[in-house]
């Protein structure tokens, strides 16, 4: 049993070296990895009034998790719709790609893919809806320090336009 025990321990400390590389860092915590850091928060949302509803505020917190490789993000659009989801977004050096998947209270199970590109973050899908396809897409811009603003969009032409169906303005929540 102490030679399992013994063997366990050196395998372990072995597995934990390995991800952490010669540096001591966290294979996580750099490079484009960290594209998504900009979005870890605890943020205060607003939106504007719809063609079918009023205008919103809720909360996203977003966290960076098990070894900073994956960003959970926990949604709520309080009291001004029942929409309670969550997503989570992991980058994959493979592809030089992100990709997200978001799950919620109303049954939905989205799955994105994309890139940081010209201080934007942009992931996307495509969708049937009504018997048609389309992409729809999340746009993260205008990216400072303590907002942001985040857009839901859908292309019906592939691609070559896109018609924001859903804008929100993000500001980090201040502790009160």
């Amino acid at each position: 049993m102490k030679m399992w025990l013994y063997l366990s321990i050196i395998l372990l400390q072995g597995l934990v070296h390995a991800q952490q590389g010669s540096s001591g860092t966290r294979p996580c915590d750099e490079g484009q990895r960290r594209q998504f850091d900009f979005w870890v928060g605890s943020w205060d949302l607003e939106w504007p009034a719809g063609p079918s509803g009023r205008a919103g505020f809720g909360r996203n917190n977003v966290q960076k998790m098990w070894g900073n490789c994956i960003i959970q993000e926990n949604f709520s659009a309080g009291e001004s719709m029942p929409l309670r989801g969550m997503s989570v977004s992991a980058y994959i050096p493979q592809t030089g790609q992100w990709k997200q998947t978001w799950v919620d209270n109303h049954g939905g199970y989205l799955d994105f893919v994309g890139e940081a590109k010209d201080g934007q973050m942009i992931l996307s899908r495509e969708a049937e809806v009504n018997g048609k396809k389309i992409v729809q897409r999340m746009v993260w811009k205008n990216i400072k320090p303590m907002e942001l603003d985040w857009s839901w969009e859908k292309s019906d032409d592939g691609g070559r336009t896109w018609q924001v169906l859903w804008p929100i303005h993000y500001t980090r929540h201040r502790r009160q």
